[in-house]
């Protein structure tokens, strides 16, 4: 069983959340279901969730963020620091017909943070003893803390410079990958939304109106994730998915090309999971800033879509990609997770294992 990550054939970490699931969800949230009785809805289906990942072939595994409402927020949950209201983002989803949709809200820093429990830890404990392939833990990344308000989130009598606030964003991160190491975990997802954002000149716009440098942002971003993994365990594997969104057209077009070289580069990431299913994510060329070491997972497999991929047209894709960097450092995945939210459903159940079992077969053929 070969031991790169991300494997030959691996998926974003969200998968669709079943109907019992999300009646469940829906229950607590309007407080007529409690904590544990959620719990052992989430358990269940979970176990289902686990058990389909393993029946069509995948060897990482995640309880598909069963546990969360949103893919990002366990960070602002479980640290101490932020206020309880929550405040409109700054970026929004272009829907197809040119509508729009709104990011959902984060909440301003008032206080020094610190990390009250967990992120993610015993998301992974279940995962770890109900599986016998490689747990996946995804988290978002460091730039997620900041990025959708900016720099008007941080209080700054708390913290004068925003840098001093991303280094304690990284601290609580060292303190979840050492806890996590200590439980086991090989395999950490960080999901980054930013850097990708931030390829889109209309993105580009929005910073500098907001008063602040797009370029400058960059390599903040990079900076955080770096400290955030410079006391990183021995033997555990960190990669990032560089996400644009999964709603509709997305909140970001354009190729990688304005940050490929710094975001290959210079972060300190063993692989990556980059989207390319439809055009907005531009041609493969950014691939040639990749140094031999780090595995790209090629997304190209939509979960905006029903249509299962034609095994030809992805295996003529990866050809594309390998004119760039070489096969064997390439991988195939979805281009994002199935349900960002507890409440996504564009697709079905058996939509979604049928994508997956035809992406963990192609890879098969490509890869042996």
């Amino acid at each position: 069983m070969e031991s790169g990550r991300p494997f030959r054939a691996d998926h974003v970490g969200s998968l669709l959340r079943p109907p019992p699931l999300i009646e469940a969800r829906e229950q607590h949230l309007a407080g007529t279901l409690g904590p544990e009785a959620l719990r052992v809805v989430e358990d269940t289906c979970i176990r289902e969730a686990i058990a389909m990942q393993e029946r069509v072939g995948l060897q990482a595994v995640t309880d598909g963020e069963f546990r969360r409402s949103t893919w990002r927020n366990g960070f602002f949950l479980n640290v101490e620091g932020f206020a309880e209201e929550w405040e409109e983002a700054t970026f929004d989803f272009r829907l197809d017909g040119g509508k729009t949709q709104k990011t959902a809200p984060v909440p301003r820093v008032v206080a020094k943070l610190r990390r009250r429990g967990g992120i993610a830890t015993e998301e992974f404990a279940f995962v770890k003893e109900t599986t016998g392939r490689t747990p996946k833990v995804t988290l978002p990344a460091p730039s997620v803390m900041h990025f959708f308000r900016g720099d008007v989130a941080v209080d700054r009598t708390v913290y004068p410079e925003v840098r001093d606030y991303m280094a304690d964003v990284s601290a609580i991160y060292r303190e979840e990958i050492a806890d996590l190491a200590a439980l086991g975990c090989t395999y950490i997802q960080f999901d980054d939304v930013a850097l990708p954002i931030l390829c889109d000149p209309e993105n580009q716009s929005r910073i500098r109106a907001r008063g602040e440098d797009a370029e400058a942002l960059v390599d903040l971003y990079i900076d955080a994730m770096n400290d955030a993994l410079r006391d990183r365990p021995e033997g555990v594997a960190i990669c990032m998915h560089m996400c644009r969104g999964n709603v509709g057209a997305g909140i970001a077009s354009g190729g990688y090309e304005p940050v490929a070289e710094r975001m290959f580069n210079r972060l300190q990431v063993d692989g990556m999971f980059l989207e390319y299913d439809t055009e907005r994510a531009g041609d493969f060329t950014p691939l040639r800033f990749a140094p031999p070491h780090l595995r790209i997972a090629l997304g190209l497999v939509s979960t905006k879509v029903r249509d299962v991929e034609d095994p030809d047209t992805l295996k003529r894709r990866i050809d594309e990609a390998a004119k760039y960097a070489a096969l064997d450092q390439l991988a195939l995945c979805p281009q994002c997770g199935f349900a960002s939210g507890y409440k996504t459903a564009r697709l079905s159940l058996d939509d979604e294992e049928r994508k997956l079992a035809n992406m963990v077969e192609v890879a098969r053929q490509v890869w042996g």
